[in-house]
């Protein structure tokens, strides 16, 4: 594998650009030495070898998608300059840029009004996300389902609010039964619905969840930080797209540029569709808001400093790969999807193996098929691993009995859960590299033999 670096000849290509900005200033230079730094660089990158090739078709176990090349160079491009985007002394064009990229993220939901910005990641979103649902409705609970993020969970503990989990059923998507039977019986303030679990990328039915909304009158945030920009794919089934199509209607969504947007690490979003919660922000810094009488980002986050570089390298991307529906980006989206079903479909059709949930995105959950839960666990464990010595990654994920029993009938539950295999299929080049990994996949259960 070879790593991509043609593209740095435009990074030195534009330093000259941005150097021009400032050729007015006194000359001035930063004395460094080479041959130090060269040493240090060596062992940085000898350290760095010890690492999965995330960016290679064969990792397909974590969530962990490498950036775009035009978002790691604007990123490397930005930090010559080191904008923090808290107030605009210290990042006018970067602050300019956030608002503009997250402006297009909000319009891909349907939101032409809208207030929000970046963050740190998924978890900082949500954070404020249920902070704002605390501040809208004091005193009253939160639910997410069981296969929710257990950021929700923790964060009600930070914020002191009561949290309570929503059973899922056979899908891993929140049970609108067990949701309406809560409903009746206590305050609920917010509901958080996902769009694209951790482990299973199941979309909770958001679509009823609305329909609920209209009759007890509570919140809906959705964590949308892994699945939301699956809103421009053509590929979803009919099912899932009719609940992407309720976005519009919900309270705030949570969504993590840095997983299916391209971006490095350190890149979340939330954004709300009324912008008077921003009067829940207000606070004074005399020594920050000086310069100007518009919108500091800092006034509508709870983060103070916060990198610029996130915000260049998400406009530029953005720029170059439009959020649209039938774009070039929206058809990556697609091809990891179609990733997705062909792999569920070698599955099915293979006696080996028993599928957990039909994918509604593009992440496939599967295990050797045994008759024991037991059993099942260990096979799983053993594909994980000698997958690996094979140089395909793959990943684990344990299931309740509860949540697989209606669909594995035949299996023996001589425990309460189960250790599956996780593959997210989530890099677009992935389609084209199916069979290898089907091959490997095949090649090491010849090995095992169970």
């Amino acid at each position: 594998m070879l790593l991509e670096v043609k593209s740095l000849i435009l990074l030195r290509q534009a330093l000259g650009r941005l150097e021009e900005g400032f050729k007015h200033l006194p000359g001035w230079t930063v004395d460094i030495d080479l041959n130090d730094m060269r040493t240090v660089l060596s062992e940085v990158a000898e350290r760095m070898q010890d690492n999965f090739p995330y960016q290679h078709p064969f990792y397909a176990g974590q969530m962990l998608k490498p950036p775009h090349p035009i978002a790691r160079l604007a990123y490397m491009l930005s930090l010559w300059i080191n904008p923090n985007n808290h107030a605009l002394d210290g990042g006018r064009a970067s602050s300019a840029m956030e608002k503009e990229a997250v402006g297009e993220i909000a319009k891909m939901f349907g939101w032409e009004t809208h207030v929000g910005h970046l963050c740190g990641g998924g978890t900082m979103a949500n954070l404020e996300a249920l902070w704002i649902s605390r501040c809208r409705r004091p005193g009253s609970k939160i639910v997410a389902s069981t296969q929710a993020h257990y950021t929700h969970q923790r964060l009600c503990d930070v914020l002191n609010i009561f949290f309570e989990a929503i059973p899922c059923d056979r899908h891993a998507r929140m049970d609108l039964n067990a949701l309406e039977a809560m409903l009746k019986e206590d305050e609920v303030g917010t509901v958080v619905a996902t769009i694209g679990t951790t482990a299973t990328g199941s979309v909770d039915p958001l679509a009823e969840i609305c329909a609920l909304q209209r009759e007890y009158g509570f919140r809906i945030h959705v964590d949308a930080a892994y699945g939301g920009y699956f809103t421009l794919a053509d590929s979803l089934g009919v099912d899932t797209r009719r609940h992407f199509d309720c976005l519009a209607e919900v309270d705030s969504i949570a969504i993590d540029p840095h997983k299916h947007g391209l971006q490095p690490y350190g890149c979340g979003c939330i954004i709300f569709k009324d912008p008077s919660v921003g009067m829940f922000y207000k606070h004074s810094s005399p020594y920050t808001y000086f310069t100007s009488d518009e919108l500091h980002l800092g006034e509508i986050s709870l983060e103070c400093s916060r990198a610029g570089a996130s915000a260049v390298a998400l406009w530029a991307t953005q720029k170059l790969l439009p959020l649209v529906k039938k774009g070039t980006f929206a058809g990556y989206l697609d091809c990891c999807r179609q990733a997705a079903l062909r792999f569920f479909r070698n599955i099915e059709a293979d006696p080996r193996f028993l599928p957990a949930f039909s994918p509604e995105l593009d992440i496939i959950c599967w295990a050797p098929r045994a008759n024991r839960a037991s059993r099942i666990s260990e096979l799983s464990t053993q594909v994980f691993e000698k997958a690996a010595s094979e140089n395909l990654h793959l990943a684990l994920v344990t299931f309740s009995e509860e949540i697989l029993a209606q669909s594995w009938q035949d299996i023996t539950w001589d425990q309460d859960h189960v250790t599956c295999l996780r593959s997210c299929l989530m890099k677009p080049e992935h389609l084209d590299w199916i069979d290898r990994i089907w091959g490997v996949v095949d090649d090491v259960a010849k090995k095992i033999n169970w």
